[in-house]
């Protein structure tokens, strides 16, 4: 009985790692896609978009602190910013879809890999929260120290497996 039990909790464990490889792998691709068009999105579209957004708030309130950060964020988004961004987003997608798949297809180089890299991005989100205090940092640095456990059982057990 405690041989079924233990075998039901890998198979629920295998299916929790294969459900977050998923995640991961469509968050990449939306920063692909995010970075695809911040690339090719001129930067006046941003600035013509924030004061489309904010006309009518500025008439209704000249002193909307939302309607004000926004069109201060638009101006500040400048050809170098927009190419960051970019090219950090893109960067930052490709390098989880490799890993993805190299999880995917087992490659035991992409486990290892795969953890050193959620380390980087977790030291990332923590330096981004203790500047921003926005809590999707906390949140995604959580689910990624989740993913990286996840990640190394799958290892051990592949490796258990085969010798």
């Amino acid at each position: 009985m405690a041989r079924a039990f233990s075998a039901q909790v890998e198979h629920r464990l295998h299916q929790a790692f294969e459900l977050s490889l998923l995640a991961k792998a469509l968050f990449a691709l939306t920063e692909l896609v995010s970075g695809l068009a911040v690339w090719l999105i001129p930067t006046q579209w941003v600035m013509d978009l924030a004061t489309t957004l904010t006309r009518q708030e500025l008439a209704e309130d000249p002193t909307d602190r939302v309607a004000h950060w926004l069109l201060h964020q638009a101006q500040q988004f400048s050809m170098g910013a927009q190419h960051f961004w970019a090219l950090y987003l893109v960067t930052h997608a490709t390098v989880k879809l490799v890993l993805v798949f190299g999880l995917v297809k087992r490659w035991l180089w992409a486990y290892p890999a795969s953890i050193v890299v959620l380390f980087l991005f977790i030291a990332y989100q923590i330096d981004r929260f203790a500047v921003s205090h926005d809590p999707v940092m906390i949140g995604l640095t959580l689910f990624d120290l989740i993913v990286i456990w996840l990640i190394r059982h799958e290892w051990r057990r592949m490796t258990a497996a085969r010798g």
